[in-house]
Parts: C-alpha cells; structure tokens; sequence
C-alpha cells in the first residue's frame, strides 16, 4: 500500500485558485491521501465557492485538465479552528478519503506559518499520516506528482523532505519554464542561488540531486521529521518560514531533495511591491539570520546589506512608492529589535 499523505492546502480570498488546484488533485495517480484545506480569515466568498465546487455545481476551467463530474460530489467536514480538539477518532476514520475534504475556518488571517501549523496539528492528531505535502493552492500538479516525491521520499530514513520541479504557470504564454529546480543556500549574503530559474526546461534539470531549500509552495516531509524537528516557526508570519524549517531540517542530520520527474506549475505572482511584502520579507530576513548564522556569517551579511541598501531604497520607491519604502525601513528596525530581544534563542 502507497503511504498516507495528508494534503495542506491554505486559502485566503483566493477561491478561484483552490478550486483549480482541488480538482488537480482529485486526478492524481495515488490512492492513500486526505485533503486539509484551511481557510485563513477570507473576507470574500471563498468558503461559499469552495463548497459550491465540493457539490459539483461549479465548472472549473483550466488548460492543464478537463473538468470531471464524475468525481463529485466531495463531502466536506466543515470545523473552526476553535473546535478541532473536539473532532472524535470514529468521525475522521468514517470521512478520511480523497473524496472528502477536511475544511477547517480559521477567524482570522494567522499568515502562511500559523495557518498550516494549524491543519498540521489536526493531521497530525486525527489522520496520522506517514506524509504531510505542504501545498499552495495557486498551484496545479502533474497527476503522478506525489507518486513520484513519495518514492524518492521512502529510499532512505535521511530523506527528511523532497520537493518537485515546478514551472511557472504561465511564462509569456509557456508551461515549460522552470521557476524551480533546488536552491543553494548562503548563509554569508542571506541570498540563494535558485537552478533552473527562467529556463526552459529541455531536461537539463532532470537529475535528482540534494538540495539546501524546498519551496513551501509544494513541500512532502515526512511524520517522523516533523515530530523531531517541530512545525513551521510562526513568528515569521509569510516569507522565509519554508526556508528556516528546511536548515532545521537539515540541522537535524536529514537531507533533502530535488525530484524532477514530479511537476508542478505554480502561478508565481508578478505585481509591484506591497507594504506588507516589503515589511515581512525584511523582517524575516533579519530574523532568519540571526537566528541560523554564525557570527562571522551574520556580520559579513550585515555588512553585504549596508552595501545594497541605496540600490534596495531606490529600487522600492521606484516601484512601490514612499509608503512601501517606508515599510521596508520598519522591517530593518524591528528585524534588529527582534533580535536584540531574543537574538539569544537557537533554533530546535
């Protein structure tokens, strides 16, 4: 029998997306998987649209499938966030299969870090999967893309986390681009050099090799590293969470990998820079570092950002505007209070 995988899924007013990427999933070429599908806070009509899907009731149109009724309806069990521990043993064994969907309604926006923490909890405590994939749902998947993650995934007790190929949904009217192919990780300049990026992909990028960093847009790892190493860090809120869980991960001895015969395309947004992206991303940084960096590396890397900063100022107030310059500016500030305050604290 394949392993259990339990599918993450995070939505915020992004309906449209999740019920694309659900019926991806609902073609895939493995049996033994749930779907926990956490709605972080939506202030539009995801729940009702996501459910409108569950019932058959809502065509979904996509280049990369046909849409299927044959499959529906998905019977939904629907919790808050707030009931979860009161879900029973006998109530998720009765639903778990691939035709129903766990919808958990969380009250609030918990950011990319709390919200999966929380379906991984659930999955965790009441679905007992030997895998949890880690899946953004402005994604669609190949349908044998966990087929193939699994079985690189059970060669070895030191794989802790693999992830696939992904491709950009949409590159200038391209599906053979690859966003994605493995990251190296340097932790002098805080920066990493990402394989593949922007190529089109002729199979230049079909060995499977040992990577630093999997996205967290489509991450498998495994029950045993999460019980080890523990969930995502969710202080981080968005940005760089994936990347300080894979060096814990990798602190812990395992090793992850690369698989490219497992594809995914992802729509990778291209949009101006946002106040709170600006924020996050510069805060996090600064966190990330102290955090992981010896301080040889934390002080060159201080060092490689004083250098960069006129061209990353000028850069967002070009782009974004003084609102999200500023923004930047108060991601430097607390990311160094941050640390000040408990720059002391290591990673598990």
């Amino acid at each position: 029998m394949n392993p259990k995988v339990s599918i993450i899924i995070l939505n915020w007013n992004g309906w449209e997306d999740t019920v694309e990427c659900l019926e991806s999933l609902l073609k895939i070429e493995y049996d033994s998987y749930d779907i926990v599908l956490v709605d972080n806070g939506s202030s539009n009509e995801s729940i009702q649209k996501i459910k409108e899907y569950c019932r058959g009731e809502m065509e979904v149109k996509s280049e990369f499938f046909k849409y299927s009724k044959d499959d529906k309806p998905l019977k939904v069990a629907e919790y808050f966030e707030d009931d979860l521990n009161k879900v029973s043993a006998e109530e998720i064994k009765e639903l778990s299969s691939k035709r129903n969907l766990f919808l958990i309604k969380n009250h609030k926006n918990h950011g990319f870090a709390e919200g999966n923490n929380i379906a991984l909890e659930f999955a965790k405590e009441k679905l007992d999967p030997d895998y949890f994939l880690l899946l953004n749902n402005d994604t669609v998947v190949d349908k044998d893309f966990l087929k193939e993650l699994v079985k690189v995934g059970n060669t070895s007790n030191k794989i802790g986390a693999v992830g696939p190929k992904i491709y950009y949904y949409d590159y200038k009217g391209r599906k053979d681009v690859i966003n994605f192919a493995g990251q190296k990780v340097n932790l002098y300049t805080s920066s990493g050099k990402r394989y593949g990026m922007n190529e089109v992909d002729t199979g230049q990028r079909d060995s499977i090799w040992r990577t630093d960093y999997i996205e967290g847009s489509c991450l498998l790892v495994k029950k045993e590293v999460i019980e080890e190493v523990g969930m995502l860090d969710a202080k981080y809120f968005a940005y760089w969470e994936e990347t300080d869980f894979c060096i814990r991960i990798r602190n812990r001895g395992y090793i992850l990998f690369y698989v490219p015969s497992s594809k995914i395309w992802h729509k990778v947004p291209v949009s101006s820079p946002s106040k709170l992206k600006a924020y996050y991303l510069t805060r996090n940084r600064f966190i990330f570092m102290k955090k992981h960096a010896r301080p040889v590396e934390y002080t060159i890397f201080l060092m490689v950002f004083a250098l960069k900063f006129t061209y990353l100022s000028l850069d967002l107030l070009y782009n974004g505007g003084m609102d999200v310059y500023l923004s930047f500016l108060k991601g430097i500030k607390d990311g160094l209070i941050y640390n000040r305050i408990y720059g002391s604290l290591k990673t598990e």
